[in-house]
């Protein structure tokens, strides 16, 4: 098979793709510029895969966050039991961690989850994080609804790696989804959903 070359080598540019992904459709995406949340419909997609790109708080000290919402968007409290660990390097190597973070998993709690660590993203101009979301098959009204997210970025002079797991326990259909930080805006950064059949 021959090697295919992308024209625009960055992500967020990207419009079209040489390539078959198979049944995985671009079905929407959001620029945030100071934006309090960015909210995305949707529909009977049977995975939806959200990428976070270049996405830079507004305040410092933050939280990136998520919920789901089982009427259109008029709330987002879904109850949710989700599991959360990171990993972490700071520049100089003298600062190194391993673990399970209870303070930001949930159990059974209809609050926003966490998919960055309690208040370390940092609104630095040489921060910010990337990252993705899996949904599954949240149009579904006989099973609960699984996730998996995976996010890196940069605060202060640490490299953070989080791993973000669980599922909203409602057997209703899934069919709006919000991101916001838990303090100010989205200053900058895209976020593009995907959907796979």
């Amino acid at each position: 098979m021959p090697l295919t070359k992308l024209n625009n080598k960055a992500v967020a540019n990207v419009t079209a793709l040489p390539v078959a992904l198979g049944d995985m459709v671009l079905v929407s995406s959001a620029t945030a510029s100071s934006s309090a949340s960015i909210e995305f419909s949707l529909g009977n997609y049977k995975e939806y895969v959200f990428y976070f790109v270049n996405c830079h708080p507004s305040t410092n000290a933050v939280s990136f966050l998520f919920n789901l919402s089982t009427d259109s968007g008029s709330n987002y409290n879904v109850t949710k039991t989700t599991t959360f660990f990171r990993a972490y390097q700071s520049e100089t190597g003298s600062s190194t961690g391993l673990g399970y973070q209870t303070g930001s998993d949930l159990a059974q709690s209809t609050s926003f989850q966490e998919l960055t660590h309690t208040t370390t993203l940092s609104n630095d101009s040489d921060s910010g994080f990337c990252g993705s979301l899996t949904l599954f098959n949240p149009s579904s009204t006989t099973y609960v609804k699984h996730f998996i997210s995976r996010n890196q970025y940069t605060s202060g002079s640490s490299s953070i790696n989080v791993y973000v797991a669980g599922y909203g326990n409602t057997t209703s259909a899934i069919n709006a989804i919000k991101f916001q930080m838990d303090s100010g805006n989205i200053d900058a950064g895209k976020i593009l959903m995907f959907g796979v059949n």
